[in-house]
């Protein structure tokens, strides 16, 4: 699968009433669910490498509307991954004490070390999306914050963390079913919450919003990728096959050993 053309490019400025979240490219439901667990193998031999080898990590950042599907994407996408390699993180309402530092703050201690793969259920971009349409921040503090990101993403990469950003588009249409099916099953009701209508109320704010902070914030080292998520199999093939791609080029490797195993000999 092509995955370029869902990448950001460094700079553009970008609508994303251009990237249609029903998007499939042909694929069906069927041939996703059959290549799977080929996936998955692939996905484990290199985070077995990467977990070995103790000099690299991924952030895999996820953010997305509310009922976009994070939780599902952790779920389906890191199945079968070794959990002593896979450190997940949601951000929720900042605290007290997270407020009174830098909005940064709050996150460094969940970046992942060498040879993990760290997962952001939401992240530091909800400082530049929440805050900014709730009118929190104005567009000077937005723009000093969106400079204050690509050097915490620097700095990140600059020890070894490459980082994966992933937005989840979905279509308003798919919101309300989602919340919908929230309301009609009684194992889904803690899933719902007044405050997901009041935030759906100000869709074309948080559009804008996302519109100008992937644009500001992908780089070519550091990117964004726009994914396809009305269909949950597709959302979780792409990224998968995206997954691959970064697990691969990062290519990380067994260490080599500083004995001769074939003189080793176990009484």
């Amino acid at each position: 699968m092509k995955t370029e053309s869902y990448q950001v490019r460094e700079g553009k400025k970008l609508s994303l009433k251009e990237y249609d979240p029903n998007e499939t490219t042909g694929v069906t439901k069927e041939e996703a669910a059959v290549r799977k667990p080929q996936l998955q193998l692939h996905l484990v031999k290199l985070q077995e490498r990467l977990h070995a080898e103790e000099k690299q990590s991924l952030l895999v950042v996820l953010q997305t509307r509310d009922a976009g599907g994070k939780d599902g994407t952790i779920k389906h996408v890191f199945t079968g991954l070794n959990p002593q390699g896979v450190n997940v993180t949601g951000f929720k309402e900042p605290t007290p004490l997270e407020l009174s530092h830098d909005f940064l703050w709050r996150v460094h201690a969940h970046t992942p070390v060498a040879g993990m793969i760290g997962v952001f259920n939401r992240s530091y971009y909800e400082d530049v999306l929440v805050t900014r349409v709730h009118g929190e921040v104005d567009k000077q503090e937005v723009e000093r914050r969106y400079d204050e990101i690509r050097a915490f993403e620097i700095s990140l990469q600059n020890r070894g963390t490459r980082i994966l950003k992933l937005h989840l588009n979905i279509s308003k249409d798919e919101q309300k079913k989602r919340f919908q099916d929230r309301l009609d099953d009684p194992e889904k009701h803690w899933k719902f919450s007044q405050n997901d209508l009041d935030e759906r109320a100000l869709w074309d704010d948080y559009t804008k919003a996302y519109q100008d902070t992937l644009s500001a914030t992908s780089t070519a080292t550091a990117p964004w990728y726009i994914i396809p998520a009305n269909h949950k199999w597709f959302r979780n093939d792409l990224i998968m096959h995206i997954l691959l791609e970064t697990l691969n080029d990062m290519n990380p490797q067994f260490p080599k050993v500083d004995f001769d195993p074939s003189k080793i000999i176990i009484e």
